[in-house]
């Protein structure tokens, strides 16, 4: 509260620095949560188009092995899946945007040739194939889907951080200063008031105390002096 703070100009002063950073603090905040609302709009757009490509190929994987277990029969189905010796790798790095870190994926060995699938060309047919070929694309678009709405959530917090300090510069600390500031202020006016008049008086009764002797020192100067007594007198 302003009243439990001394009115005095090194107070004054400290707030007046105090409310100089907080400005400075707020308005860099608020550039940084404006930045980051424009990149995480950009992330939700590729969002957008990553979920929608994954529900794609997801119905596309279903739709290639359930017409490949139907043809070929789940035995043959399994067992091309277990003759896979290759498995995808992922590795993850780290980005920056706008100060938040956030993951990138990096995969590798997801796509593979008839030839990487290890059960071979005679072991195989083309509808295994489609559905082998469909599920690395889907394989594909889940690490894409992975780093895009991890990336998403991390801006996503980071954004409801930095609004709620630029909120409580704006609505808590930078209002409480300017209070201190304007008490400070009045109080000190005040005092100014007070020590001007407590002068003049001082000033005035001082005049007043001059003024008395000159006319004293007047009088006594106009005033004829007394002859003294003598002996015929």
């Amino acid at each position: 509260m302003a009243e439990d703070v001394k009115p005095t100009r090194k107070n004054l002063m400290a707030i007046e620095d105090r409310i100089e950073l907080s400005e400075r603090g707020h308005d860099t905040l608020e550039q940084k949560r404006d930045g980051l609302i424009m990149e995480f709009m950009d992330i939700l757009d590729q969002a957008q188009d990553v979920r929608s490509e994954l529900n794609t190929n997801y119905e596309t994987a279903q739709r290639k092995i359930n017409m490949a277990r139907a043809m070929e029969g789940d035995v043959a189905v399994r067992g091309a899946a277990a003759a896979l010796k290759e498995h995808p790798e992922i590795t993850t790095q780290s980005k920056n945007i706008m100060g938040v870190v956030v993951p990138q994926i990096e995969s590798s060995r997801v796509k593979k040739s008839l030839d990487q699938r290890g059960y071979g060309l005679l072991g195989s047919s083309a509808r295994i194939d489609e559905a082998a070929d469909a599920y690395e694309e889907l394989l594909e678009s889940i690490i894409l889907a992975a780093e895009v709405e991890t990336a998403m959530k991390k801006m996503l917090r980071e954004i409801e951080t930095t609004k709620r300090r630029v909120n409580a510069l704006e609505f808590k600390l930078l209002p409480d200063l300017y209070d201190n500031q304007e008490y400070i202020e009045q109080k000190l006016e005040e005092q100014e008031r007070e020590e001007t008049f407590r002068l003049k008086k001082i000033k005035g009764k001082k005049e007043e105390e001059e003024k008395e002797e000159r006319e004293a020192a007047e009088e006594a100067e106009t005033t004829p002096k007394e002859r003294p007594a003598t002996a015929d007198d």
